[in-house]
């Protein structure tokens, strides 16, 4: 514990700050998410797989962009201006929402609000590890990743005071994810100085040739198919609201599901963050699917609301446990002037199979039932860990 803390005094400035942009960015995203599902399905009329699919494409447009911006950001050499324009962008959607007179608005900003996500995702991700000293790139990731979770526990919790106050005003509720979003991008453009030696101005060149592409070795591609199959299990947490909008949670309370999910992956991400640095990275993947099917029978069998809380808390957990864990994996195993692409290059495989296990979801849901939705995912994460056990990973700790 002693250690831990120390650690973290040792965690760089800009590290803090772009964790506290991404608290207010979440804290503006998470207001509105914890309430759409419900608001496409019952003010909107939009079917379940209908959600599953907007879902499905919005995460994983976000997430193939990042390659693109990834690629960017170590061609150009700097990565403060794409998280600039991508913070920007998430803030100029939020608005869309409130205002939504028809699903096709929704759909708009969600594929607005997810570019922005995605251009700023690998830059901010590739300016971490520039400006961590790399024993300690595990502790930095996990309090990022940390940090950018307590918003997202925060914005539903607003979201359910707001609600009570407001007497289930959604749309007023969403006009005030608006202020979060803005404050996001200011403090972003004040408060992080990126180092000059990002990437080195002599070594501008094309991220994605062949030459380049070649110095991405059969190590990183494990991490990256690993990935994938790891988000095939894994599907939209828009699920877990409908899930406890179904056992009959009044309406108000229904983001406490998300405000319970995320408080557990913020306490978790940085302590698992910080034994990342010292403990087999094999053995902490494996932990955090064992939870994940463990979360997925929970929620597959939930006939009330304490059932149900104990899987959503499971998937706190197993968050916390795998995705700083994963981004240091990603770094661990590219060169320092490629980061940003091979970011860019994980998480197009983690956004395509975001999109398929989203609407696999949606029609695993409509057409079969709820408990087999999460029955699929556990069967998925089963296959993960036989994956688990068969990759060649070659990088520190594994």
């Amino acid at each position: 514990m002693h250690y831990s803390l120390h650690t973290l005094k040792k965690i760089p400035k800009g590290v803090w700050v772009l964790g506290c942009v991404s608290m207010l960015m979440d804290i503006s995203s998470e207001m509105i998410h914890s309430l759409l599902p419900l608001f496409m399905v019952g003010s909107l009329g939009m079917s379940v797989a209908l959600v599953g699919l907007l879902e499905g494409l919005a995460e994983s447009l976000a997430l193939i962009i990042k390659v693109f911006s990834g690629v960017i950001s170590d061609a150009v050499g700097r990565r403060k201006g794409l998280a600039l324009l991508g913070y920007s962008l998430g803030a100029l959607s939020k608005p869309l929402f409130a205002i939504a007179p028809a699903a096709g608005w929704i759909v708009a900003g969600r594929l607005i609000d997810r570019v922005g996500k995605g251009i700023r995702g690998a830059p901010r991700d590739a300016l971490v590890a520039d400006i961590t000293p790399p024993e300690i790139r595990g502790a930095a990731f996990g309090l990022r990743q940390s940090l950018d979770t307590v918003g997202a526990f925060t914005g539903p919790l607003i979201a359910v005071g707001l609600m009570l106050l407001w007497q289930n005003d959604v749309r007023a509720v969403f006009w005030m994810a608006v202020v979060p979003a803005v404050l996001a991008v200011i403090v972003l453009a004040c408060g992080v100085r990126e180092p000059k030696s990002s990437v080195a101005l002599d070594r501008r060149m094309n991220p994605i040739s062949i030459t380049n592409l070649k110095r991405l070795d059969l190590n990183y591609w494990a991490v990256v198919m690993f990935g994938a199959v790891f988000t095939l299990a894994r599907f939209s947490e828009a699920f877990l609201v409908l899930r406890a909008q179904q056992l009959g949670i009044a309406l108000a309370w229904v983001p406490l599901v998300m405000v319970a999910m995320n408080a557990v992956y913020a306490l978790s991400a940085y302590p698992f963050g910080h034994l990342s640095d010292k403990v087999s990275h094999r053995g902490l993947l494996t932990g955090g699917l064992l939870v994940l099917i463990a979360a997925d029978f929970c929620l597959a069998n939930a006939v009330d609301w304490r059932v149900l809380m104990c899987g959503v808390m499971l998937w706190g957990v197993h968050m916390g446990m795998t995705q700083g864990l994963l981004a240091r994996m990603v770094v661990d195993a590219s060169p320092a002037d490629l980061r940003g692409t091979a970011f860019g290059f994980f998480n197009l495989m983690t956004g395509i199979a975001m999109l398929i296990a989203s609407v696999l979801a949606g029609y695993v849901w409509d057409g079969l039932g709820a408990a087999y939705t999460f029955y699929v995912g556990a069967g998925i994460s089963a296959l993960a860990l036989v994956g688990l056990s068969v990759l060649n990973f070659q990088a520190r700790n594994l």
